[in-house]
């Protein structure tokens, strides 16, 4: 397909021309006008692009590329040896950020949330963009430990825990680097239980990432947290776009996972 139409595509499913961000969402280096090969995967680090060099992919789709806010701007050392592999080899870089992260059936929070098992699965709206905090319940309510094996279970790593709650039910989480939300999560609990409705407290918050304050946080406002990784938590929604173009598009996909034990 041509890029230009693979483009409107994301842009369009993605929602990307809407959703505010702290990078450029959509095309971010031009390569060949022609896509027959498309790699996905999370990061567009140095390795994945070596990989899609030798599959002799077109484009590329991640999670996070490039052009942050607040980077340097000079094109030198590793940013420049990235863009001058894409640049030699004709290969597009398209990243989706937080569009990634939103999706309400494709996106990192929707896709993790259903691997988990959990059910009932909202978005917590009193947070922008909607879609970046999501709230569901376990099948039956399942202790700190248990939680812990669960996250092992599923994501393939150990999660960092904070709480000692032998009865867990209501999970929300933000995949990434999502754990300043706890204190979001706080005020929730607390407009719940002053409106009447305990029973919609959220008993665990879930993220990528924990932070020095995350730990006092979680401890203070009786809210468990777990740090199941940054890259284990959004691997998945980069892969579900990536197949949804597979299945829709006359495109040959292929998502490739670097590892990374962040």
């Amino acid at each position: 397909m041509l890029l230009k139409d693979l483009i409107i595509h994301l842009n369009t499913e993605l929602n990307a021309n809407v959703i505010k961000d702290y990078c450029p969402n959509g095309l971010q280096v031009e390569g060949s006008a022609q896509v027959n090969k498309l790699i996905t995967g999370v990061t567009a680090s140095e390795a994945l692009i070596d990989e899609a060099i030798s599959c002799g992919a077109n484009a590329v789709l991640v999670h996070h590329g490039y052009f942050w806010k607040g980077e340097a701007l000079q094109i030198t050392g590793m940013k420049k040896r990235r863009l001058q592999k894409l640049l030699k080899h004709d290969i597009s870089l398209l990243a989706y950020h937080l569009p990634i992260d939103v999706h309400p059936s494709l996106g990192n929070n929707a896709k993790l949330g259903k691997r988990l098992g959990l059910q009932d699965i909202t978005s917590l709206d009193s947070v922008t963009p909607k879609g970046i905090i999501m709230q569901g319940t376990l099948p039956a309510a399942i202790s700190n430990e248990a939680v812990k094996h669960l996250l092992a279970d599923k994501l393939g790593r150990s999660a960092v825990s904070v709480g000692t709650k032998t009865s867990i039910k209501r999970i929300a989480w933000c995949t990434g680097g999502g754990q300043g939300y706890i204190d979001e999560i706080a005020r929730y609990n607390d407009e719940q239980s002053l409106s009447g409705a305990a029973h919609q407290v959220i008993d665990a918050f879930l993220s990528g990432e924990i932070s020095e304050q995350t730990t006092h946080s979680a401890i203070e406002q009786n809210i468990d947290f777990f740090a199941a990784g940054h890259h284990a938590t959004e691997r998945y929604g980069v892969k579900a776009v990536g197949e949804w173009l597979g299945e829709n598009f006359d495109l040959s996909v292929e998502f490739i996972d670097i590892d990374n034990p962040a």
